[in-house]
């Protein structure tokens, strides 16, 4: 989780009236405005406007589209402070920007209601503006929800930070007032037209009845939807962002229609999206997230062929969803340890089998991903991390993976038609490629060095090695 102290930010200020009635006057306007919806003053006694713009306001400067392409999650340590946050900002807007989510509560956010009419977006304020400087597209994962939303206690400081509160779902009648509080988000970040609505079901699971509790999630999405709409039409909106979680084939709950060598999907998880999807208000793209997998942790039959299941459940999905783009919000290839940690493979075979994660991804049908960036605080060494520690002074230094998910970004963005190329037969069980008019992404799945031929040409492959070619 981000750090959650209060930033107040504010902007003391005292109005002083020359003349008794113009002080009664106004005090009267502003004792009516603070009852309005979306305004109030906030805990240090700052009035605050709760719809305030943050930013220019006016239209994004880039075309809106669903898809977005691929990019990263920002997590409790990232890149918007630190010695090195203009050193990221730089690398990033090198590469032309790439789509970054960030969450509105937790994860580097604090909690921007703590008090119904009451808002603090500072941590929130900052992370946005990180975004704009490096020229990435804003994503707001619409979770978690104020503590007073879900039967804790209201205030400054009284914010339960544990995973188990956290990742509670608002009580069924604060669900227009989570939808609100979307609202005011929205209205307060103009730029920002993407929004996903919750995660991953947290807290939406029917205990009696040993289910996901659909149908509250389904409600809360629509009421969040309508009022994302209401504030602005073109803002853009999708979910369920649904953990398509597998098992093993014999296990209860597999599904007998999709499954494959990697396992076989949780029915109940299909039965949930199914639900959703039937029952949605509407959607602009379609969210999901996942691992290649099972809930025992098991790469079945191995850590690459395991990545099939990404193909396997995009094509599902797009085939109930009429083909609205698909995004994945968290995808992971590596099991993690007791500690949610995922760092116990060597960085080359991290990055060949993130590769063909994201090669199975987009021939699923995906045009969308976010890598979920496990930063660490200054001084720590980072497995994964797309970057150095931003915290250090001399942090902020592009990582193996950054180099990976930024070349495939590039190389494949939303709208890419993928091409066939020819393989060398005996190459083919070695290799995952991804084509595009332009460009052939090569992965050796082998700890060991391979000669192969792939698209006409012949060159060698060092273990784990992924390699780009020029068409």
């Amino acid at each position: 989780m981000g750090s959650h102290r209060w930033y107040t930010g504010a902007r003391r200020w005292r109005l002083t009236a020359l003349l008794g009635v113009c002080v009664t006057a106004l005090a009267l306007l502003v004792t009516l405005l603070n009852t309005l919806p979306g305004r109030g003053a906030d805990i240090s006694g700052t009035t605050r406007d709760g719809d305030k713009v943050h930013g220019t306001p006016g239209a994004p400067a880039r075309p809106v589209r669903p898809d977005v392409g691929w990019g990263f999650t920002h997590t409790q340590y990232s890149a918007d402070q630190g010695g090195g946050s203009d050193r990221v900002a730089r690398l990033l807007k090198g590469d032309g920007g790439l789509p970054q989510d960030q969450a509105v509560m937790g994860w580097g956010a604090d909690n921007p209601e703590p008090v119904r009419g009451h808002y603090d977006f500072g941590a929130l304020d900052r992370r946005i503006d990180f975004i704009r400087a490096s020229g990435g597209t804003p994503v707001l994962t619409l979770c978690c929800a104020p503590d007073w939303m879900k039967g804790g206690k209201a205030g400054v400081g009284a914010t339960d930070w544990s995973q188990g509160s956290l990742e509670r779902a608002p009580d069924p009648e604060h669900y227009q007032d989570f939808a609100d509080l979307a609202a005011t988000v929205a209205r307060r970040y103009p730029d920002v037209r993407h929004f996903v609505v919750w995660n991953e079901f947290k807290g939406f699971w029917n205990e009696g009845e040993g289910r996901w509790d659909y149908e509250g999630y389904t409600k809360l999405y629509n009421l969040v939807r309508a009022a994302l709409k209401k504030a602005d039409p073109a803002n853009l909106v999708g979910g369920p962002y649904l953990p398509m979680d597998s098992v093993d084939p014999r296990a209860d709950h597999a599904s007998t229609r999709v499954r494959g060598p990697w396992g076989a999907m949780d029915q109940r998880v299909l039965d949930a999206f199914d639900y959703w999807n039937a029952h949605k208000s509407g959607a602009d793209f379609v969210v999901v997230d996942g691992s290649s997998y099972t809930n025992d942790d098991e790469l079945l039959p191995d850590e690459f062929a395991a990545t099939a299941k990404f193909t396997a459940v995009g094509e599902w999905v797009r085939g109930r969803t009429h083909g609205l783009p698909l995004w994945w919000a968290e995808y992971y290839v590596e099991p993690a340890d007791s500690q949610d940690r995922r760092e116990g493979w060597a960085e080359d075979r991290r990055i060949a089998v993130h590769a063909a994660g994201l090669i199975a991804m987009a021939r699923g049908g995906a045009d969308s991903g976010f890598y979920w960036n496990p930063e660490k605080k200054s001084g720590a060494d980072c497995p994964g991390c797309l970057w150095t520690p931003a915290g250090d002074s001399d942090g902020g230094r592009a990582l193996p993976m950054y180099g990976l998910l930024s070349r495939f970004g590039r190389a494949f963005p939303p709208g890419t038609r993928y091409e066939t190329v020819s393989v060398a037969a005996d190459d083919r069980p070695n290799l995952r490629v991804l084509a595009s008019r332009d460009t052939v992404l090569v992965v050796n799945t082998l700890d060991r060095p391979v000669s192969a031929r792939v698209d006409g040409k012949r060159f060698e492959l060092r273990g784990y090695e992924v390699k780009w070619l020029d068409r």
